[in-house]
């Protein structure tokens, strides 16, 4: 596999969301109720941290859908679900989350996620499981700026199911609202979002510009999901490598993916911005025929600019507080 992620969610009968009691509401009070909290880094974060101490600023990271097994008929996972832990902690914020480390002190929530088949049904309970997981993302981050957040800097991160709720989040909290002069910046792959979704947040369109979102949704040069027309034509794209308005890179500019074996990998593909996608190269790393056959890489959208995102973030974050 080259990317980890749920991809896909086979049909099975499932059922009544109204049957089924939703799980414990969590206290984001309790440390234990966070995945990671800037005091105590699992040792295997650590590794991807570069300099001493983090950036003066905050990244509250919302982590995308981990639980899409089709013999999982429950709606939304409870927060002390020990595998669904070890997924947020070696896979999300391993690979995703890591990327953010060195641009401030990382903060992230569990929370009672809504399965993958909540987008497929959303009118027959996927709407009411997502507005579940939205509300814990809510609680949780009325708590970081309660307890931890002290007047610091914010940079948004998210991925997929993470940015469903974050699109949301961001309009309650930030959109053309007093915390938006604490935004940094939004990077919000792995849903596709208007390019007006929002009042006074706009899509960035230079490396060091603050206060606004970054987005993309990663496929395979010359690829248009079946989906293209209805989900992605006409939605907003960034540049991951460039950052700016250039719809293309070359090899030579890409600062580096993070693969599953903890390596990373330089200089390893170039992107084309389309009309709603971001098309990619095949990557050129030991391991690309595992790619050969791969359309889709929405699982990948963060990782396969690791070292891209990484580099970014922290290039805004100084040009946040040079401009404060």
């Amino acid at each position: 596999m080259l990317f980890f992620g749920i991809t896909n969610c086979k049909s099975i009968d499932i059922p009544n969301y109204e049957s089924q009691l939703a799980p414990t509401l969590p206290d984001y009070n309790l440390p234990k109720n966070w995945a990671v909290l800037p005091a105590a880094y699992p040792e295997n974060l650590k590794h991807w941290q570069s300099v001493s101490s983090p950036l003066q600023a905050d990244v509250f990271y919302i982590y995308p859908t981990l639980n899409g097994e089709a013999n999982d008929l429950r709606w939304n996972v409870p927060i002390n679900d020990k595998i669904q832990q070890a997924k947020v902690r070696n896979k999300a914020v391993y690979f995703q989350a890591s990327a953010f480390l060195n641009a401030g002190a990382l903060y992230v929530p569990y929370y009672r996620q809504a399965h993958l088949r909540s987008y497929k049904n959303y009118e027959k309970g996927g709407k009411e499981a997502l507005n579940l997981a939205y509300a814990d993302i809510k609680a949780a981050f009325e708590s970081y700026l309660k307890n931890y957040n002290n007047g610091r800097p914010i940079i948004i991160a998210s991925h997929s199911q993470g940015t469903t709720h974050a699109i949301t989040l961001l309009k309650e909290f930030f959109d053309d609202k007093p915390l938006q002069n604490q935004l940094v910046a939004a990077y919000i792959p792995g849903i596709a979002i208007k390019k007006e979704a929002f009042k006074t947040l706009k899509l960035m369109t230079s490396p060091d510009e603050t206060g606004g979102f970054v987005t993309w949704n990663t496929y395979k040069k010359n690829y248009y999901p079946k989906t293209y027309a209805l989900w992605f034509k006409g939605k907003a794209v960034s540049n991951p490598i460039t950052w700016d308005a250039q719809t293309t890179s070359m090899r030579q500019d890409h600062k580096g993916f993070l693969y599953t074996n903890s390596k990373l990998y330089k200089k390893a593909l170039q992107v084309e911005v389309k009309d709603g996608l971001l098309w990619t190269s095949l990557p050129h790393f030991p391991y690309r025929l595992f790619a050969l056959n791969k359309k889709r890489y929405h699982a990948g959208d963060i990782n396969l600019f690791w070292q891209d995102i990484n580099e970014n973030a922290v290039l805004r974050v100084k040009a946040y507080l040079k401009a404060h």
